[in-house]
């Protein structure tokens, strides 16, 4: 295994396959802050270079965190299928570039071969992409879900309608909730972050939204926000929830701070699958983000673009209805601008869809961060392109409880129009009885939520 290049007549040398998958990734204020990152170009290239002549079976014999001294890199390599493996194990990571963006290769060649690919390789192949690349190579492949409803058909884009309150107001959720509606957002999900992780909190909201769904007859899923462990227990009294929600990492460290293990996400889906409303098979519902780990001080020394990557190959072992990136969340200590916050949203949503996971993107950024709303547009219509089964819809896309910004109400409609595309069957025809959506575009009720107070199920239809 050559761990060494020479770039314009300057050789470089690398310590390890970890040392070489943080120096090959673009910038990120996260990897430099922990002194991995490349420090010249010339460095990056050099990195690069290496990473592209490793074989697959060099990267699987040397995952950045020994087997034996963590959960999830024991979890990645125990699932693996190893009989895809070795039909391709010889490959360089070049020629896996190669392949993944190749006309021969279809979406469901991709998939297939997906389960014989650990996350190093996940992550350093897409460290050889640029950012058209990963566009393309994410557009072949389609992730389709069921929860209640089916998401990430061909043709159709979806949201997470997002109606959070700083105070937990019911009445002001509910109006959220209205408004959303009204735009044709919430076909993905009906998603609240609670700001009380409470089993009262989370059993009231869960109770509202499901009545609210079941007397409009709006075919959606809903799920609180809370801790896994707090929903579980709503759930386990009888709260109808639908979808659990838990976010992960791709560290056990990480993890054991989250408060979340393999074992209580296999007990999550199995009570979920018994005691939950919505008969699946996809019931889970994980969020994640570049940096995470390096701000919960467990990153260990590896690239925060291959910890996503770890993530990814750990989440896949549950087949959750959906994965939502929030690479832009944690702030510029992690991605500094809306440039890497671009590229960390293009480079989650490949990894995460060539890892088999039905991703969603949320191209979002705090206040302090040097990003505007042009940089989230911007990564937005790109993720667009490249086929994320959804993005959040935030009234005005701003967070009034978790104060940062994400796609608003009008960006849906606006993305669906410029692409053409459709929400998820069951509620678009929902929505055109409604009159809110016609052919995927507004109609003439738009964005008018006062529907729901004046009307009632039968005098639209329903």
């Amino acid at each position: 295994m050559k761990l060494r290049a020479t770039v314009h007549g300057r050789s470089f040398s690398f310590s390890s396959v970890r040392e070489v998958l943080a120096k090959a990734s673009e910038e990120k204020s996260g990897d430099l802050f922990l002194g991995i990152a490349a420090g010249s170009a010339s460095e990056r290239v050099a990195a690069r270079y290496v990473l592209s002549e490793l074989t697959l079976e060099d990267l699987r014999n040397n995952p950045v965190i020994p087997y034996e001294a963590d959960a999830v890199t024991r979890l990645i390599e125990d699932d693996l299928n190893d009989a895809i493996f070795a039909g391709i194990k010889h490959w360089t990571l070049g020629e896996l570039r190669d392949h993944l963006l190749g006309h021969e290769m279809s979406g469901d060649d991709v998939l297939r071969i997906s389960r014989g690919l650990n996350a190093e390789m996940i992550a350093g192949v897409a460290k050889l992409m640029s950012n058209m690349d990963l566009v393309y190579g994410a557009r072949k492949i389609r992730v389709v879900t069921r929860a209640a409803t089916q998401i990430g058909m061909e043709g159709t884009l979806s949201f997470r309608l997002q109606p959070n309150h700083p105070t937990d107001s019911i009445q002001g959720i509910m109006a959220s909730v209205m408004e959303g509606l009204s735009y044709g957002s919430g076909d993905a999900i009906i998603g609240i972050n609670p700001v009380e992780d409470s089993v009262a909190s989370t059993t009231r909201i869960l109770q509202e939204t499901w009545d609210f769904m079941s007397h409009w007859r709006i075919p959606t899923q809903n799920c609180v926000l809370s801790h896994i462990t707090t929903q579980m227990e709503a759930v386990a009294a009888g709260a109808p929830g639908m979808v659990l929600f838990q976010s992960i990492a791709g560290n056990e460290k990480t993890n054991d701070s989250f408060g979340v293990t393999a074992a209580l996400l296999d007990e999550a889906y199995d009570l979920i699958l018994k005691k939950g409303l919505a008969p699946g098979p996809n019931l889970l519902y994980f969020e994640t983000g570049q940096g995470s780990e390096m701000a919960s001080g467990y990153d260990l020394g590896v690239d925060e673009m291959t910890l996503e990557a770890r993530t990814y190959a750990f989440g896949r072992r549950w087949r959750p209805f959906m994965v939502n990136n929030v690479s832009g969340f944690i702030g510029p200590e992690t991605l500094y601008d809306g440039k890497q916050i671009t590229r960390a949203c293009l480079e989650d949503h490949y990894m995460g869809k060539l890892a088999g996971l039905p991703m969603g993107v949320a191209p979002c950024y705090t206040n302090h961060t040097q990003a505007d709303q042009n940089d989230q547009e911007t990564a937005t219509m790109l993720l667009a392109m490249a086929g994320a089964n959804y993005y959040m819809g935030v009234p005005m896309g701003d967070d009034i409880m978790l104060s940062y910004q994400d796609t608003g109400l009008h960006d849906d409609a606006t993305l669906r129009e410029l692409m053409g595309f459709l929400p998820a069957p069951e509620f678009n025809a929902w929505c055109e009885k409604m009159g809110f959506l016609r052919n995927g575009k507004l109609a003439e009720r738009g964005g008018d939520a006062s529907v729901f107070l004046a009307r009632s199920p039968r005098d639209m239809g329903l």
